[in-house]
């Protein structure tokens, strides 16, 4: 069994691509707090998304907005030009639930490293504590 579930907020704009037979792919990165750190820290994952709803994500979705992914982790490699193997572990997401709405804004900066981590809130329910 291969099933990843994430929320995080997006450390980047999603870019949208279209392959040579004209589908639609949409690559963008999360970032997820870990629940427990003192020091709000994060993981970033890599999603990729394919289709109609690669579509959507392009169109609504900013950097800082709040996403809830599933899909499954795939991990691939590939020759860069300089002939050196490269591995790529990323999240192709089968559904991404849009938790916040709104207007999407450009924003002229959209590295990774911009992100403030205090922005970022673990998500619980209003019963959930410690999962154990």
């Amino acid at each position: 069994m291969n099933t990843v579930v994430l929320i995080g907020r997006l450390a980047r704009d999603p870019e949208l691509r279209f392959t040579q037979s004209g589908k639609a792919v949409a690559t963008f990165s999360i970032a997820v707090n870990r629940p427990f750190s003192k020091t709000n820290e994060a993981d970033f994952f890599n999603i990729v998304v394919w289709g109609k709803v690669a579509e959507s994500c392009a169109n609504y979705l900013a950097k800082g907005r709040l996403v809830g992914i599933e899909g499954r982790l795939q991990s691939r490699s590939y020759e860069s030009q300089k002939g050196e193997k490269r591995y790529v572990t990323e999240i192709v997401a089968n559904q991404v639930e849009f938790l916040e709405y709104g207007k999407k804004e450009k924003t002229n900066n959209s590295n990774e490293s911009d992100i403030e981590l205090q922005d970022f809130q673990p998500v619980y329910g209003e019963d959930e504590g410690v999962p154990f």
